[in-house]
Protein backbone atom coordinates (compact mmCIF):
# COMPACT_ATOMS: atom_id res chain seq x y z
CA UNK A 1 0.00 0.00 0.00
CA UNK A 2 1.44 3.35 -1.03
CA UNK A 3 0.49 6.72 0.32
CA UNK A 4 0.26 9.84 -1.85
CA UNK A 5 3.69 11.38 -2.53
CA UNK A 6 2.44 14.81 -1.42
CA UNK A 7 1.48 13.53 2.05
CA UNK A 8 4.91 12.09 2.58
CA UNK A 9 6.56 15.26 1.32
CA UNK A 10 5.11 17.37 4.13
CA UNK A 11 6.72 15.26 6.81
CA UNK A 12 10.13 16.79 6.28
CA UNK A 13 11.33 19.97 7.94
CA UNK A 14 13.40 22.14 5.65
CA UNK A 15 14.25 24.55 8.41
CA UNK A 16 12.52 25.66 11.56
CA UNK A 17 10.41 27.94 9.38
CA UNK A 18 8.95 26.03 6.45
CA UNK A 19 7.34 23.19 4.63
CA UNK A 20 9.44 21.05 2.34
CA UNK A 21 8.49 19.16 -0.77
CA UNK A 22 10.45 16.05 -1.64
CA UNK A 23 10.16 13.55 1.20
CA UNK A 24 10.84 10.01 -0.05
CA UNK A 25 7.84 7.79 -0.59
CA UNK A 26 7.21 5.25 2.14
CA UNK A 27 5.94 1.90 1.06
CA UNK A 28 3.67 0.44 3.68
CA UNK A 29 4.22 -3.31 3.79
CA UNK A 30 1.56 -5.86 4.71
CA UNK A 31 1.40 -6.23 8.48
CA UNK A 32 3.48 -9.09 9.82
CA UNK A 33 2.08 -11.08 12.73
CA UNK A 34 3.59 -14.32 14.01
CA UNK A 35 5.43 -14.77 10.71
CA UNK A 36 2.27 -14.68 8.61
CA UNK A 37 1.16 -11.99 6.19
CA UNK A 38 -2.18 -10.57 7.25
CA UNK A 39 -4.46 -9.30 4.51
CA UNK A 40 -5.58 -5.68 4.62
CA UNK A 41 -8.58 -5.38 6.92
CA UNK A 42 -11.19 -2.73 7.46
CA UNK A 43 -9.17 -1.05 10.26
CA UNK A 44 -6.30 -0.53 7.84
CA UNK A 45 -8.62 0.88 5.19
CA UNK A 46 -10.19 3.25 7.72
CA UNK A 47 -6.72 4.25 8.95
CA UNK A 48 -5.66 5.08 5.38
CA UNK A 49 -8.80 7.18 4.90
CA UNK A 50 -7.97 9.11 8.08
CA UNK A 51 -4.37 9.55 6.98
CA UNK A 52 -5.52 10.98 3.65
CA UNK A 53 -7.98 13.20 5.49
CA UNK A 54 -5.09 14.44 7.57
CA UNK A 55 -3.24 15.34 4.37
CA UNK A 56 -6.16 17.34 3.03
CA UNK A 57 -6.54 19.24 6.31
CA UNK A 58 -2.79 19.88 6.48
CA UNK A 59 -2.79 21.30 2.96
CA UNK A 60 -5.31 23.96 4.02
CA UNK A 61 -2.47 25.43 6.09
CA UNK A 62 -4.46 27.13 8.86
CA UNK A 63 -4.20 26.79 12.61
CA UNK A 64 -7.71 25.32 12.75
CA UNK A 65 -7.09 22.81 9.96
CA UNK A 66 -3.90 21.69 11.72
CA UNK A 67 -5.89 20.95 14.86
CA UNK A 68 -8.39 18.90 12.86
CA UNK A 69 -5.53 17.09 11.13
CA UNK A 70 -4.15 16.11 14.53
CA UNK A 71 -7.47 14.49 15.45
CA UNK A 72 -7.53 12.50 12.19
CA UNK A 73 -3.91 11.39 12.54
CA UNK A 74 -4.31 10.33 16.15
CA UNK A 75 -7.24 8.12 15.14
CA UNK A 76 -5.23 6.69 12.22
CA UNK A 77 -2.33 5.98 14.59
CA UNK A 78 -4.56 4.07 17.00
CA UNK A 79 -5.91 1.89 14.18
CA UNK A 80 -2.44 1.21 12.78
CA UNK A 81 -1.25 0.26 16.25
CA UNK A 82 -4.15 -2.17 16.59
CA UNK A 83 -3.19 -3.86 13.31
CA UNK A 84 0.54 -3.59 14.01
CA UNK A 85 1.06 -1.83 10.69
CA UNK A 86 4.53 -0.33 11.22
CA UNK A 87 4.56 1.76 8.06
CA UNK A 88 1.21 3.30 8.87
CA UNK A 89 2.31 4.03 12.41
CA UNK A 90 5.50 5.69 11.15
CA UNK A 91 3.58 7.90 8.73
CA UNK A 92 1.04 8.92 11.35
CA UNK A 93 3.74 9.70 13.90
CA UNK A 94 5.76 11.74 11.40
CA UNK A 95 2.68 13.68 10.39
CA UNK A 96 1.81 14.46 14.00
CA UNK A 97 5.39 15.49 14.69
CA UNK A 98 5.43 17.78 11.67
CA UNK A 99 2.21 19.54 12.67
CA UNK A 100 3.22 20.05 16.30
CA UNK A 101 6.57 21.33 15.01
CA UNK A 102 4.80 23.92 12.86
CA UNK A 103 2.51 24.91 15.72
CA UNK A 104 5.57 25.57 17.91
CA UNK A 105 5.06 22.69 20.35
CA UNK A 106 8.60 21.38 20.04
CA UNK A 107 8.44 18.89 22.90
CA UNK A 108 5.40 17.18 21.40
CA UNK A 109 7.08 17.21 18.00
CA UNK A 110 10.16 15.55 19.50
CA UNK A 111 8.03 12.91 21.15
CA UNK A 112 6.39 11.89 17.87
CA UNK A 113 9.61 12.04 15.84
CA UNK A 114 11.39 9.89 18.43
CA UNK A 115 8.60 7.33 18.33
CA UNK A 116 8.79 7.11 14.54
CA UNK A 117 12.58 6.67 14.35
CA UNK A 118 12.87 3.03 15.58
CA UNK A 119 9.94 2.04 13.38
CA UNK A 120 11.64 3.46 10.30
CA UNK A 121 14.86 1.64 11.19
CA UNK A 122 12.90 -1.60 11.65
CA UNK A 123 11.36 -1.07 8.20
CA UNK A 124 14.80 -0.38 6.74
CA UNK A 125 13.72 2.91 5.17
CA UNK A 126 16.97 4.88 5.28
CA UNK A 127 15.60 7.85 3.34
CA UNK A 128 12.78 8.32 5.83
CA UNK A 129 15.19 7.73 8.71
CA UNK A 130 17.45 10.48 7.35
CA UNK A 131 14.52 12.88 7.13
CA UNK A 132 13.43 12.11 10.69
CA UNK A 133 16.97 12.65 12.00
CA UNK A 134 16.94 15.96 10.12
CA UNK A 135 13.63 16.92 11.72
CA UNK A 136 14.85 16.07 15.21
CA UNK A 137 17.98 18.12 14.61
CA UNK A 138 15.86 21.10 13.62
CA UNK A 139 13.75 20.85 16.76
CA UNK A 140 16.87 20.89 18.94
CA UNK A 141 18.13 23.90 17.00
CA UNK A 142 14.84 25.69 17.61
CA UNK A 143 15.17 24.85 21.31
CA UNK A 144 18.68 26.34 21.36
CA UNK A 145 20.55 23.05 21.83
CA UNK A 146 22.97 23.55 18.96
CA UNK A 147 25.33 20.66 19.64
CA UNK A 148 22.55 18.08 19.82
CA UNK A 149 21.10 19.59 16.66
CA UNK A 150 24.43 19.11 14.86
CA UNK A 151 24.68 15.55 16.18
CA UNK A 152 21.37 14.59 14.56
CA UNK A 153 21.97 16.53 11.33
CA UNK A 154 25.39 14.93 10.95
CA UNK A 155 23.72 11.52 11.22
CA UNK A 156 21.19 12.53 8.59
CA UNK A 157 23.60 13.88 5.96
CA UNK A 158 25.53 10.67 5.11
CA UNK A 159 22.27 8.70 4.96
CA UNK A 160 20.83 11.11 2.38
CA UNK A 161 23.96 10.62 0.28
CA UNK A 162 23.92 6.85 0.76
CA UNK A 163 20.40 6.58 -0.70
CA UNK A 164 20.99 9.23 -3.37
CA UNK A 165 18.36 11.59 -1.95
CA UNK A 166 19.57 14.90 -3.42
CA UNK A 167 16.58 16.82 -2.08
CA UNK A 168 17.18 15.45 1.40
CA UNK A 169 20.90 16.18 1.17
CA UNK A 170 20.18 19.79 0.17
CA UNK A 171 17.70 20.12 3.01
CA UNK A 172 20.12 18.85 5.63
CA UNK A 173 23.00 20.98 4.30
CA UNK A 174 20.78 24.04 4.62
CA UNK A 175 19.78 23.09 8.14
CA UNK A 176 23.37 22.57 9.24
CA UNK A 177 23.96 26.07 7.91
CA UNK A 178 21.15 27.31 10.14
CA UNK A 179 22.86 25.91 13.22
CA UNK A 180 26.16 27.56 12.37
CA UNK A 181 24.31 30.80 11.68
CA UNK A 182 22.73 30.61 15.12
CA UNK A 183 26.20 30.00 16.60
CA UNK A 184 27.45 33.18 14.93
CA UNK A 185 29.72 31.33 12.47
CA UNK A 186 28.50 33.17 9.38
CA UNK A 187 31.15 31.91 6.96
CA UNK A 188 30.53 28.25 7.76
CA UNK A 189 26.79 28.88 7.46
CA UNK A 190 27.33 30.40 4.00
CA UNK A 191 29.49 27.44 2.98
CA UNK A 192 26.66 25.01 3.78
CA UNK A 193 24.01 27.20 2.15
CA UNK A 194 26.12 27.46 -0.99
CA UNK A 195 26.39 23.66 -1.11
CA UNK A 196 22.62 23.38 -0.64
CA UNK A 197 21.41 25.95 -3.19
CA UNK A 198 22.59 24.28 -6.44
CA UNK A 199 21.20 20.94 -5.23
CA UNK A 200 17.84 22.57 -4.50
CA UNK A 201 17.80 23.91 -8.05
CA UNK A 202 19.05 20.65 -9.56
CA UNK A 203 16.09 18.70 -8.16
CA UNK A 204 13.57 21.47 -8.82
CA UNK A 205 12.80 22.02 -5.14
CA UNK A 206 11.35 25.53 -5.35
CA UNK A 207 10.22 25.56 -1.72
CA UNK A 208 13.67 24.53 -0.55
CA UNK A 209 15.36 27.00 -2.89
CA UNK A 210 13.27 29.77 -1.33
CA UNK A 211 14.39 28.68 2.13
CA UNK A 212 18.08 28.69 1.30
CA UNK A 213 17.86 32.04 -0.51
CA UNK A 214 16.14 33.43 2.59
CA UNK A 215 18.85 32.01 4.84
CA UNK A 216 21.66 33.44 2.71
CA UNK A 217 19.92 36.82 2.87
CA UNK A 218 19.90 36.58 6.66
CA UNK A 219 23.64 35.95 6.71
CA UNK A 220 24.39 39.02 4.63
CA UNK A 221 22.08 41.09 6.82
CA UNK A 222 23.96 39.89 9.91
CA UNK A 223 27.22 40.84 8.19
CA UNK A 224 25.89 44.35 7.58
CA UNK A 225 25.65 43.95 3.79
CA UNK A 226 22.04 45.08 3.54
CA UNK A 227 21.90 45.39 -0.25
CA UNK A 228 23.02 41.81 -0.84
CA UNK A 229 20.63 40.68 1.88
CA UNK A 230 17.73 42.36 0.08
CA UNK A 231 18.80 40.81 -3.23
CA UNK A 232 18.56 37.29 -1.80
CA UNK A 233 15.40 37.91 0.21
CA UNK A 234 13.68 39.39 -2.85
CA UNK A 235 14.54 36.22 -4.77
CA UNK A 236 13.09 34.11 -1.96
CA UNK A 237 9.76 35.93 -1.53
CA UNK A 238 8.14 35.20 -4.92
CA UNK A 239 9.17 31.54 -4.64
CA UNK A 240 7.56 31.32 -1.19
CA UNK A 241 4.36 32.64 -2.74
CA UNK A 242 4.63 30.43 -5.84
CA UNK A 243 4.69 27.23 -3.75
CA UNK A 244 2.06 28.46 -1.28
CA UNK A 245 4.38 28.42 1.73
CA UNK A 246 2.57 30.98 3.87
CA UNK A 247 4.66 30.37 6.99
CA UNK A 248 7.83 30.84 4.95
CA UNK A 249 6.40 33.89 3.21
CA UNK A 250 5.72 35.43 6.62
CA UNK A 251 9.31 34.76 7.70
CA UNK A 252 10.79 36.33 4.58
CA UNK A 253 8.50 39.35 4.88
CA UNK A 254 9.71 39.71 8.48
CA UNK A 255 13.33 39.47 7.37
CA UNK A 256 12.92 42.08 4.64
CA UNK A 257 11.27 44.34 7.21
CA UNK A 258 14.27 43.91 9.49
CA UNK A 259 16.67 44.92 6.70
CA UNK A 260 14.71 48.09 5.97
CA UNK A 261 14.65 48.89 9.68
CA UNK A 262 18.43 48.49 9.82
CA UNK A 263 18.66 50.86 6.84
CA UNK A 264 16.54 53.44 8.66
CA UNK A 265 13.49 53.14 6.38
CA UNK A 266 11.02 52.61 9.21
CA UNK A 267 7.80 52.95 7.19
CA UNK A 268 8.82 50.37 4.61
CA UNK A 269 9.91 48.12 7.46
CA UNK A 270 6.47 48.40 9.07
CA UNK A 271 4.79 47.74 5.73
CA UNK A 272 6.56 44.38 5.41
CA UNK A 273 6.16 43.45 9.07
CA UNK A 274 2.45 44.23 8.97
CA UNK A 275 2.11 41.83 6.04
CA UNK A 276 4.01 39.17 7.98
CA UNK A 277 2.06 39.26 11.25
CA UNK A 278 -1.41 38.18 10.03
CA UNK A 279 0.15 35.36 7.99
CA UNK A 280 1.89 33.94 11.07
CA UNK A 281 -1.45 33.93 12.86
CA UNK A 282 -3.31 32.45 9.92
CA UNK A 283 -1.02 29.40 9.86
CA UNK A 284 -0.74 29.13 13.65
CA UNK A 285 3.03 29.78 13.66
CA UNK A 286 3.50 30.96 17.26
CA UNK A 287 7.28 31.18 16.94
CA UNK A 288 6.97 33.28 13.79
CA UNK A 289 4.31 35.47 15.38
CA UNK A 290 6.59 36.11 18.37
CA UNK A 291 9.47 37.00 16.04
CA UNK A 292 7.42 39.48 14.04
CA UNK A 293 5.90 41.08 17.14
CA UNK A 294 9.43 41.62 18.43
CA UNK A 295 10.53 43.04 15.07
CA UNK A 296 7.64 45.52 15.05
CA UNK A 297 8.59 46.51 18.58
CA UNK A 298 12.10 47.23 17.31
CA UNK A 299 10.81 49.62 14.66
CA UNK A 300 8.68 51.55 17.15
CA UNK A 301 11.62 51.76 19.54
CA UNK A 302 13.76 53.17 16.71
CA UNK A 303 10.98 55.71 16.05
CA UNK A 304 11.11 56.75 19.70
CA UNK A 305 7.64 55.40 20.52
CA UNK A 306 8.74 53.50 23.61
CA UNK A 307 5.31 52.55 24.92
CA UNK A 308 4.19 51.00 21.65
CA UNK A 309 7.52 49.17 21.45
CA UNK A 310 6.96 47.76 24.95
CA UNK A 311 3.43 46.71 24.03
CA UNK A 312 4.72 44.61 21.14
CA UNK A 313 7.63 43.17 23.13
CA UNK A 314 5.24 42.20 25.93
CA UNK A 315 3.09 40.34 23.40
CA UNK A 316 6.16 38.59 22.00
CA UNK A 317 7.78 37.45 25.25
CA UNK A 318 5.12 34.97 26.50
CA UNK A 319 4.89 33.42 23.02
CA UNK A 320 8.67 32.96 22.94
CA UNK A 321 8.44 31.13 26.25
CA UNK A 322 5.38 29.12 25.22
CA UNK A 323 7.18 27.59 22.23
CA UNK A 324 10.49 27.12 24.08
CA UNK A 325 12.39 29.56 21.87
CA UNK A 326 15.19 30.50 24.27
CA UNK A 327 17.19 32.35 21.62
CA UNK A 328 14.15 34.44 20.76
CA UNK A 329 13.32 34.96 24.41
CA UNK A 330 16.83 36.36 24.93
CA UNK A 331 16.32 38.73 21.98
CA UNK A 332 13.06 40.10 23.35
CA UNK A 333 14.42 40.44 26.91
CA UNK A 334 17.37 42.39 25.47
CA UNK A 335 15.02 44.60 23.47
CA UNK A 336 12.84 45.36 26.49
CA UNK A 337 16.05 46.35 28.24
CA UNK A 338 16.76 48.73 25.34
CA UNK A 339 13.45 50.49 25.87
CA UNK A 340 14.01 50.99 29.59
CA UNK A 341 17.55 52.19 28.91
CA UNK A 342 16.20 54.74 26.42
CA UNK A 343 13.63 55.84 29.04
CA UNK A 344 16.47 56.42 31.53
CA UNK A 345 15.40 53.58 33.84
CA UNK A 346 18.89 52.06 34.04
CA UNK A 347 18.21 49.55 36.80
CA UNK A 348 15.23 48.00 35.03
CA UNK A 349 17.29 47.92 31.83
CA UNK A 350 20.05 46.04 33.66
CA UNK A 351 17.51 43.60 35.08
CA UNK A 352 16.34 42.65 31.59
CA UNK A 353 19.85 42.54 30.12
CA UNK A 354 20.93 40.27 32.96
CA UNK A 355 18.07 37.91 32.15
CA UNK A 356 19.00 37.95 28.47
CA UNK A 357 22.76 37.38 28.78
CA UNK A 358 22.77 33.85 30.29
CA UNK A 359 20.18 32.74 27.73
CA UNK A 360 22.37 34.09 24.93
CA UNK A 361 25.26 32.04 26.28
CA UNK A 362 23.11 28.95 26.89
CA UNK A 363 22.05 28.75 23.24
CA UNK A 364 25.49 29.71 21.90
CA UNK A 365 24.32 32.97 20.33
CA UNK A 366 27.64 34.83 20.17
CA UNK A 367 26.20 37.65 18.08
CA UNK A 368 23.45 38.24 20.60
CA UNK A 369 25.84 37.84 23.52
CA UNK A 370 28.01 40.63 22.07
CA UNK A 371 24.93 42.84 21.65
CA UNK A 372 23.84 42.40 25.26
CA UNK A 373 27.35 42.86 26.64
CA UNK A 374 27.60 46.10 24.69
CA UNK A 375 24.22 47.25 26.01
CA UNK A 376 25.19 46.51 29.61
CA UNK A 377 28.33 48.57 29.02
CA UNK A 378 26.18 51.47 27.83
CA UNK A 379 24.10 51.33 31.01
CA UNK A 380 27.19 51.42 33.23
CA UNK A 381 28.58 54.29 31.16
CA UNK A 382 25.34 56.24 31.67
CA UNK A 383 25.52 55.48 35.40
CA UNK A 384 29.05 56.90 35.51
CA UNK A 385 30.74 53.57 36.25
CA UNK A 386 33.38 53.90 33.51
CA UNK A 387 35.46 50.93 34.58
CA UNK A 388 32.52 48.53 34.48
CA UNK A 389 31.50 49.94 31.12
CA UNK A 390 35.00 49.34 29.71
CA UNK A 391 34.98 45.76 30.99
CA UNK A 392 31.75 44.97 29.18
CA UNK A 393 32.84 46.72 25.96
CA UNK A 394 36.08 44.73 26.09
CA UNK A 395 34.06 41.51 26.26
CA UNK A 396 31.75 42.61 23.44
CA UNK A 397 34.25 43.84 20.83
CA UNK A 398 36.16 40.60 20.17
CA UNK A 399 32.86 38.71 19.86
CA UNK A 400 31.59 41.29 17.35
CA UNK A 401 34.74 40.73 15.30
CA UNK A 402 34.62 36.94 15.68
CA UNK A 403 31.13 36.70 14.18
CA UNK A 404 31.73 39.38 11.53
CA UNK A 405 29.11 41.78 12.89
CA UNK A 406 30.47 44.93 11.25
CA UNK A 407 27.57 47.15 12.31
CA UNK A 408 27.93 45.98 15.90
CA UNK A 409 31.70 46.39 15.82
CA UNK A 410 31.30 50.02 14.71
CA UNK A 411 28.77 50.62 17.48
CA UNK A 412 31.03 49.25 20.21
CA UNK A 413 33.99 51.26 18.88
CA UNK A 414 31.82 54.39 19.06
CA UNK A 415 30.93 53.51 22.64
CA UNK A 416 34.63 53.15 23.44
CA UNK A 417 35.28 56.55 21.85
CA UNK A 418 32.47 58.17 23.83
CA UNK A 419 33.79 56.73 27.07
CA UNK A 420 37.42 57.64 26.43
CA UNK A 421 36.47 61.18 25.47
CA UNK A 422 34.58 61.54 28.77
CA UNK A 423 37.77 60.45 30.54
CA UNK A 424 39.85 63.02 28.64
CA UNK A 425 41.61 60.43 26.43
CA UNK A 426 40.89 62.35 23.23
CA UNK A 427 43.59 60.77 21.05
CA UNK A 428 42.43 57.23 21.87
CA UNK A 429 38.83 58.31 21.32
CA UNK A 430 39.82 59.65 17.87
CA UNK A 431 41.39 56.32 16.91
CA UNK A 432 38.24 54.43 17.90
CA UNK A 433 35.76 56.73 16.15
CA UNK A 434 37.85 56.77 12.98
CA UNK A 435 37.87 52.95 12.98
CA UNK A 436 34.09 52.99 13.43
CA UNK A 437 33.57 55.45 10.57
CA UNK A 438 35.78 53.39 8.25
CA UNK A 439 33.45 50.44 8.85
CA UNK A 440 30.37 52.61 8.30
CA UNK A 441 31.77 53.90 5.01
CA UNK A 442 32.56 50.36 3.88
CA UNK A 443 28.98 49.30 4.58
CA UNK A 444 27.45 52.45 3.06
CA UNK A 445 29.22 52.02 -0.29
CA UNK A 446 27.58 48.60 -0.73
CA UNK A 447 24.10 50.16 -0.82
CA UNK A 448 23.09 50.78 -4.45
CA UNK A 449 19.84 52.71 -3.96
CA UNK A 450 20.41 56.41 -3.31
CA UNK A 451 17.24 56.61 -1.22
CA UNK A 452 18.39 53.70 0.95
CA UNK A 453 21.84 55.26 1.27
CA UNK A 454 20.18 58.41 2.53
CA UNK A 455 18.00 56.59 5.05
CA UNK A 456 20.99 54.53 6.19
CA UNK A 457 23.05 57.69 6.69
CA UNK A 458 20.34 59.00 9.00
CA UNK A 459 20.93 55.98 11.28
CA UNK A 460 24.69 56.63 11.53
CA UNK A 461 24.70 60.44 11.50
CA UNK A 462 25.63 60.46 15.19
CA UNK A 463 29.01 58.88 14.40
CA UNK A 464 29.96 61.75 12.11
CA UNK A 465 28.63 64.40 14.48
CA UNK A 466 30.69 62.90 17.31
CA UNK A 467 33.76 62.81 15.05
CA UNK A 468 33.41 66.49 14.11
CA UNK A 469 32.88 67.54 17.73
CA UNK A 470 35.92 65.53 18.82
CA UNK A 471 38.11 67.08 16.10
CA UNK A 472 37.01 70.55 17.19
CA UNK A 473 37.82 69.72 20.81
CA UNK A 474 41.25 68.45 19.83
CA UNK A 475 41.85 71.60 17.78
CA UNK A 476 40.96 73.79 20.76
CA UNK A 477 43.51 71.88 22.86
CA UNK A 478 46.19 71.97 20.16
CA UNK A 479 45.39 74.80 17.71
CA UNK A 480 48.74 74.46 15.97
CA UNK A 481 48.18 70.81 15.01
Amino acid sequence: MRLPQLWLSILSVNSIFLLNLGFPLLTLPPTLHRGEVIAQTDPNAEALRLLQQGLELFQQGTAESYKQAIVALEKALQLYQQTRNLGGQANSLLGLGRIYDLLGDKQQALSFYNQSLPLLRQLGNKAAEATTLNNIGNVYNALGDRQTALDYLNQSLPLTRQVGDKAGEARTLSNIGLVYYALGDRQTALDFYNQSLPLRRQVGDKAGEAVTLNNIGNVYNALGDRQTALDYLNQSLPLRRQVGDKAGEARTLNNIGNVYNALGDRQTALDYLNQSLPLTRQVGDKAGEATTLSSIGGVYNALGDRQTALDFYNQSLPLRRQVGDKAGEAVTLNNIGNVYNALGDRQTALDFYNQSLPLRRQVGDKTGEAVTLNNIGQVYSALGDKQQALEFYNQSLPLRRQVGDKTGEANTLWNFAFLKRSQGNLTEALTDIESAINIIEELRTKIISQDLRTSYFSTVYGYYQFYIDLLMELHQQNPNQ
